[in-house]
């Protein structure tokens, strides 16, 4: 088993130590040892709920990782702080698996991916949006080429989501802390490089936010496919899906997806008439299962790399690429001006 420590004890460290402790082949290659947080209370906490009775508390990262000689840590700390909590993790020799987003900024992102190789450490990131069943499915259609060559792909999210808590003090909270999600997603789905952005960032009225919880986005990506998102964090009334509504677009067809369980298709049947026939095609199921479990699946895909030598699919140095769109995004709102990445 691997010595895992934890840093980090907030809500959003119950979503990691659930997947664990709800798989059995992660719980399995998996010991959590130590658990940090500023708030040892919250650390302790976290520990009675999920049995960790033997695991090293403390609020100083360096110290626990001394104290429990770990080989990973999990980083589930606020962006301002992830910079520190990975440089610290590397530099006692630890693989990093990271939430999203990976760094404060862009030189931030590369300083991280250096040490890690410098280390000889694995370094990931937690986009576990990529690792669920509709994602996997639709990159698997657009892979068959039933929808032609593709063109397009535009995401719609709007939620009226009320945290409390960081993020309603977030400079650009929406693109940094939920949109990051959906570009990953859309990079994935289309596997084409991300060349250029215009965005347009707003705090609409009524707003709970302090900063940034709408923005539209254009896309370039490389081979001429275009991707468009919409989103608002303080949209209230009518919800979309956490994953977004999804539309593709290839040269034979498009796809719908309601970012939850319904796809529908339509491709060209014809080459007759102003609207030319459609038809409607099956969209093939993921090509493995077991890369659909959010979470889990980014920890398993992390653990199989390091137990492995592979590089694991959200590796730092391939996903600073969707961190580049964010903050290009962010670029462009501010100045107001294509930006290109």
């Amino acid at each position: 088993m691997v010595r895992a420590v934890l840093c980090g004890c907030g809500a959003m460290a119950k979503g990691w130590l659930n997947a664990i402790a709800e798989n059995p082949e992660i719980r399995s290659a998996v010991d959590v040892v130590g658990l940090v947080d500023v708030n040892p209370v919250a650390a302790k906490a976290l520990a009675a709920e999920f049995g960790l009775t033997d695991a090293v508390i403390g609020c100083d990262l360096a110290d626990v990782l001394a104290k429990t000689s770990a080989d990973i840590v999990f980083d589930v700390v606020i962006p301002s702080a992830r910079g520190d909590v990975v440089g610290t993790a590397l530099a006692h020799g630890c693989h990093v698996l990271s939430e999203k987003p990976m760094a404060a900024s862009i030189e931030a992102g590369r300083s991280l991916i250096a040490q890690a190789e410098a280390a000889g450490k694995v370094h990931a990131i937690v986009q576990n949006r990529r690792f669920i069943s509709g994602i996997r499915r639709i990159r698997r259609l657009v892979e068959s080429g039933a929808l032609g060559e593709l063109t397009a792909i535009h995401c719609d999210f709007f939620i009226g989501a009320h945290f409390g808590g960081f993020r309603e003090e977030m400079d650009n909270v929406l693109l940094l802390d939920m949109a990051i999600h959906t570009f990953d997603a859309a990079r994935f789905v289309a596997d084409k490089v991300p060349v250029a952005v215009y965005c347009h960032e707003s705090n609409p009225r009524g707003s709970w936010y302090a900063h940034g919880a709408a923005a539209n986005a254009i896309f370039e990506f490389s081979d001429d496919v275009t991707f468009t998102y919409r989103g608002s964090w303080c949209a209230e009334g009518d919800n979309t899906s956490w994953e977004s509504q999804w539309r593709i677009i290839g040269t034979k067809g498009t796809l719908l997806w309601d970012g939850a369980d319904d796809f529908k298709t339509g491709v060209v049947a014809g080459s007759e008439g102003f609207l030319r026939p459609i038809v409607a095609i099956d969209v093939p199921q993921p090509a493995d299962e077991a890369q659909t479990h959010g979470h889990a699946s980014v920890i398993a895909d992390f653990l199989s790399a390091i137990r492995t030598g592979a590089k694991p699919e959200t590796v730092s140095n391939d996903n600073i690429n969707s961190l580049a769109m964010v903050f290009a995004a962010i670029e462009s709102a501010r100045t107001r001006q294509r930006v290109t990445l």
